[in-house]
């Protein structure tokens, strides 16, 4: 195998978007859109250069390149997120008995799904400004974020708690199912 004697992965920052490197901690900003995660190892750091961000690794062993591809895919997301933000689209499917979504506070209430006499209850874990979800048109539902995490897992919430089991799933398709990612 090959030795690399060091790794360095360079995202360029987009117009307006700015970065901060304090110890740990990388912080993302453009306007009143912030996102701020920590990256920890003794081997990478991550260093804000001029107009990029750099996540670098000198000596690298397997284990550390894959990690500095990882931090890497993290920092763009954080870019990205910042700049344009992330949102999914679910679509609520019945067959026959009609169900209603409604978001109140930090849950999403879905009501007669399959014909059931209790409400189905997702958990919305992060509040309304970091991550924001609208129901239109009776089915759709839209999921908006800065931060890819917190969105994909919000709408994973979503498309979770319609869950159907016990059932034939290609019989019964009843719940609510993310049709759509990115921007």
């Amino acid at each position: 195998m090959v030795k690399v004697d060091h790794i360095a992965h360079d995202m360029n920052l987009p117009e307006g978007v700015t970065a901060t490197v304090s110890g740990s901690v990388l912080t993302v900003q453009k306007g009143n859109n912030s996102v701020e995660r920590e990256f920890i190892h003794p081997k990478i750091e991550v260093r804000n250069l001029n107009e990029k961000i750099s996540v670098f690794c000198n000596l690298p062993r397997r284990a550390e390149k894959a990690l500095a591809g990882t931090w890497a895919a993290h920092i763009s997301n954080m870019i990205y997120g910042v700049d344009t933000g992330f949102e999914y689209h679910l679509k609520a499917v019945y067959s026959h008995f009609p169900m209603t979504l409604k978001v109140q506070g930090n849950k999403m209430t879905v009501t007669n799904l399959f014909g059931e006499k209790v409400p189905r209850v997702a958990k919305l874990p992060w509040s309304p400004t970091e991550v924001e979800v609208k129901v239109t048109n009776k089915t759709d539902v839209i999921v908006k974020g800065i931060d890819k995490e917190k969105v994909g897992q919000t709408a994973a919430n979503i498309e979770r708690s319609c869950r159907i089991k016990n059932r034939d799933r290609r019989v019964f398709q009843d719940g609510i199912y993310i049709t759509s990612k990115g921007a």
